[in-house]
């Protein structure tokens, strides 16, 4: 049976960590930062022989423009017994999400027309600050540590990245631009934090792709 689950409980926010990461994998780049603000109702659904769904009603912001927001419903289905499963993201958005167009490219031409490749390390630095030219490259690593997030999810964790480590931009001969990323990830219920690292793919035109 499906019962109704207190909004602000461990088991609806652990549920919503995965479903914003995969929404924000799949609809953020460099100019668009989506981040969880509110789980605005929740319930929770055994199904036997195949898991247990949560169905989630979220609010996420643009991370750069808290004004911005924008609801969503999304469903995760956790697998039965096996834990090496990504759990099932299914979402709908309603309303417009803010226009990344124009910060998009404005970084890809940017990045296109650098004589050496782009090289960072700690991002943000240890107050916590990123400097507005390594903003796009956080929201890349944002959206692409999405992947890694719901990839990685189980009932019982809740991830969320904390810091990136050391970027290195990957030269090409196609229109692609391509990052090695070593991200930290914060996991809020055993409180470790976890160096992951990641191979990243871009084009405004194609959205964000983790390779590796």
């Amino acid at each position: 049976a499906a019962m109704e689950l207190p909004p602000s409980h461990y088991p609806a926010n652990r549920a919503a960590a995965p479903a914003a990461a995969f929404i924000r994998y799949r609809l953020g780049s460099p100019g668009r930062g989506l981040g969880l603000r509110a789980v605005r109702r929740a319930g929770r659904e055994d199904i036997d022989g195949v898991g247990r769904k949560y169905r989630l009603e979220l609010v996420l912001e643009d991370i750069l423009d808290k004004d911005s927001t924008v609801n969503c419903t999304a469903e995760v289905l956790y697998h039965l017994g096996n834990e090496n499963i990504a759990p099932d993201v299914q979402f709908t958005t309603e309303g417009e999400l803010k226009n990344a167009e124009e910060a998009d490219n404005t970084f890809y031409n940017r990045v296109k027309s650098l004589q050496k490749e782009l090289v960072a390390d700690n991002i943000p630095d240890s107050h916590g600050h990123v400097s507005p030219e390594m903003e796009p490259v956080h929201l890349l690593a944002w959206a692409a540590s999405g992947y890694v997030i719901w990839q990685n999810s189980t009932e019982n964790t809740q991830f969320q990245l904390a810091q990136i480590k050391h970027v290195k931009q990957v030269k090409r001969s196609d229109e692609y631009l391509e990052f090695d990323y070593t991200i930290l990830l914060h996991e809020l219920v055993s409180q470790e934090i976890i160096p992951w690292q990641m191979t990243v793919l871009w084009h405004p035109q194609h959205g964000v792709q983790v390779t590796r």
